[in-house]
């Protein structure tokens, strides 16, 4: 491969890089020609982006399909308050010219997919990984190990951060610490649980310094090797992950041959969608009958700081780690709405509900962020 000449005012600007023996203007010229993809332009993509650029990787692919919210500002530090209700792809796309308009940005306003992951991952050398839901995780690992490419993956959950390399020559992937995701709605997601603000930021910044190890061929990698991270006690860890022989798709005998959906996703959909399953209600018709004065029992299963926020006036609060104690306090023969921020608590509830005979159970489709996005919204959001 023949490697792009640098500018002058490209050794200018990374004349830090070239002092380094380990870079120089060689791997400074690698990284020039480097393709990375980044799957997320949220929490893990946005310092992972940012990093990349300011190292003079040529070639930044973004993929993402969503939009800016206020919410999002307090750890996806790419995107500004100017950007509420803009592309995510459009604003990490300007303020990484801001950084180094030597970058070509490549955005890609999708979800991956089965439909486009082969063709995304072939086209790049190094793949960085900030899905924040199993299904997507599950599909970027299985894209990398079929299709060759490094997948430098980092995870991030209330105030605990874990990083690796997987799908590298010889090293385990995801599924080998992961053969199968949980069941949908038992690990809650960073909308439900929380994070704080500056964990993505350590560990998207691990994996654009993995990346940038992959492409420069330098050090030690985390390959074979899972590193954790616990913000509370300011403590790293650094565990070993042997690759599976049993593993189903990098193992002695793949069972795992092809790309597929692996798991569900979190229930959230757009403005007008009808809900995905019979167990659901859509907010339109909680309201209908809330008018018609045939209001079901409301029941929100979030904790009691949640509800303090904000809440359906008249529903009745039970968390969902106190639900199976207290199933005596409900009629199982009512007709009862259950709802938490987004769906997925509340999908759980449901499932318990009927599992005890609570056969009028419903979810509501989108949790009380719909309801508010939808019904109510003088309502605050969190």
């Amino acid at each position: 491969m023949i490697l792009p000449d640098l500018s002058v005012a490209e050794r200018h600007r990374y004349s830090r890089h070239l002092l380094l023996p380990d870079v120089g203007e060689d791997g400074q010229r690698k990284l020039k020609a480097a393709r990375v993809l980044l799957v997320g332009a949220g929490g893990l993509g946005s310092p992972a982006a940012l990093y990349l650029a300011a190292a003079g990787v040529g070639t930044i692919g973004l993929v993402d399909f969503d939009v800016v919210d206020l919410t999002n500002l307090q750890r996806q530090i790419i995107h500004g308050t100017a950007d509420v209700g803009r592309s995510k792809l459009d604003s990490a796309r300007d303020r990484i010219a801001a950084i180094n308009p030597e970058v070509r940005v490549e955005t890609i306003n999708e979800a991956f997919s089965v439909a486009n992951a082969q063709r995304l991952v072939e086209s790049f050398d190094v793949i960085v990984d900030g899905t924040d839901n199993f299904p997507a995780r599950y599909l970027v690992n299985d894209a990398c190990v079929l299709f060759g490419k490094p997948n430098a993956w980092g995870s991030i959950f209330r105030f605990e951060g874990q990083a690796s390399v997987f799908a590298a020559e010889g090293g385990p992937c995801y599924r080998c610490l992961h053969p199968e995701p949980p069941p949908a709605g038992l690990v809650p997601g960073c909308a439900d649980a929380g994070v704080l603000g500056v964990l993505p930021g350590v560990v998207g910044t691990i994996q654009a310094t993995e990346a940038i190890k992959l492409v420069l061929g330098v050090g030690e990698p985390l390959v074979g090797r899972l590193l954790v991270y616990d913000a509370l006690k300011m403590r790293f860890r650094d565990l070993k992950l042997p690759r599976d022989p049993a593993c189903p798709i990098c193992g002695i005998q793949p069972t795992i041959t092809d790309l597929r959906e692996t798991g569900a996703f979190c229930p959230t959909r757009e403005k007008g969608d009808s809900p995905l399953f019979l167990g659901e209600i859509a907010v339109g018709e909680l309201k209908a009958r809330i008018d018609a004065g045939t209001a079901p029992v409301m029941l929100d299963v979030r904790e009691p700081f949640e509800a303090a926020i904000c809440r359906i006036a008249g529903a009745r609060l039970i968390p969902l780690g106190e639900l199976p104690a207290r199933l005596s306090e409900l009629d199982p023969d009512a007709d009862i709405v259950v709802y938490c921020k987004t769906g997925g608590r509340s999908s759980r509830a449901v499932g318990l509900l009927r599992q005890q005979g609570f056969t009028h159970a419903l979810n509501l489709t989108g949790g009380i962020l719909r309801w508010i996005s939808e019904i109510a919204p003088s309502l605050p959001r969190y």
